[in-house]
């Protein structure tokens, strides 16, 4: 028992307290190992309005989450390279956990009302959620190159080189489609070794080879596992920019977006894109 509370007290989460660097007071150790008192500290509200508290922590939830997809997202390229198909799946088993807890953030943003919304609008100026590069590097990594995002954070690239390799790398959608060729699938070499910083597109090989899995599961369960975990991550995507669509619909009806966008027409627009086409398209056929 002795030896377990001495190590508990080395413990940074349950530890008492944590060492003092700073010549103030000491905090449990929970709230050191996780900063929790500076990640408190970043919510600053500019007005009076007594919802941008909540909009900002909120912001910040979806923020943190992205970033949690983000390393799934990375951790099933990663095992897919290494030809581990059962790992990458369940990295990607922890990106649609995550997807649904994100999508659920918009349940919280939309209790508040569209005069609570408006009565601090106008302190966010132009800024927007488009301007997270961490939803950027996100969108980069599943494979969304739009050539006019790109445009329009080519500025500040610099200062993000985990956003300048997801645009200069491989997405998961491209490993996915290297994987099933090192498996003998017909995936044309041009799609292997292709530019990736160009927005992928579509290509009926490439459906063809899913139909061919999609028609032979029993045969091919581990391809149609990891087929059925990508439309999954795309599906709960999708749930997220239509949820966006309407709680920004229901706040701002047809005003311009903060970000300089036509509000709510530029979110349909963005939401008739589908990662890995193919495995949407190839259901007509199947």
């Amino acid at each position: 028992m002795t030896d377990f509370l001495d190590q508990a007290k080395a413990c940074p989460v349950l530890g008492p307290a944590a060492a003092d660097t700073t010549g103030g007071p000491q905090v449990s150790g929970y709230v050191a190992y996780a900063r929790m008192d500076d990640l408190h500290s970043l919510a600053v509200p500019q007005t009076e309005a007594p919802q941008e508290l909540s909009f900002i922590l909120l912001s910040h939830v979806k923020e943190i989450l992205f970033r949690m997809i983000y390393v799934d997202v990375d951790q099933a390229r990663k095992q897919l390279r290494a030809n581990d198909a059962g790992l990458a799946c369940r990295a990607l088993e922890r990106t649609v956990r995550t997807q649904r807890i994100l999508v659920t953030t918009w349940e919280s943003i939309n209790s508040i009302s569209a005069d609570e919304f408006l009565a601090f609008r106008e302190i966010l100026g132009t800024a927007s959620g488009i301007q997270s590069y961490m939803y950027r590097t996100l969108e980069f990594a599943l494979g969304n190159k739009n050539p006019a995002m790109v445009e329009m954070i080519s500025g500040s690239m610099d200062l993000y080189p985990e956003l300048s390799a997801e645009l200069a790398g491989p997405s998961i959608y491209d490993e996915v489609l290297r994987y099933l060729a090192r498996r003998k699938f017909a995936v044309p070499d041009s799609l292997c070794d292709r530019e990736f910083r160009e927005q992928y597109a579509g290509d009926q090989r490439v459906e063809e080879v899913w139909l061919t899995i999609y028609r032979a599961p029993d045969r091919y369960p581990e391809e149609h596992r990891l087929a059925e975990l990508l439309t999954e991550v795309s599906y709960q995507f999708s749930h997220w920019r239509a949820t966006h669509l309407l709680v920004v619909e229901r706040k701002l009806g047809s005003k311009p977006g903060t970000g300089g966008t036509e509000g709510v027409d530029w979110l349909r627009a963005v939401n008739d894109h589908r990662f890995f086409p193919e495995l949407w398209t190839m259901r007509t056929r199947l």
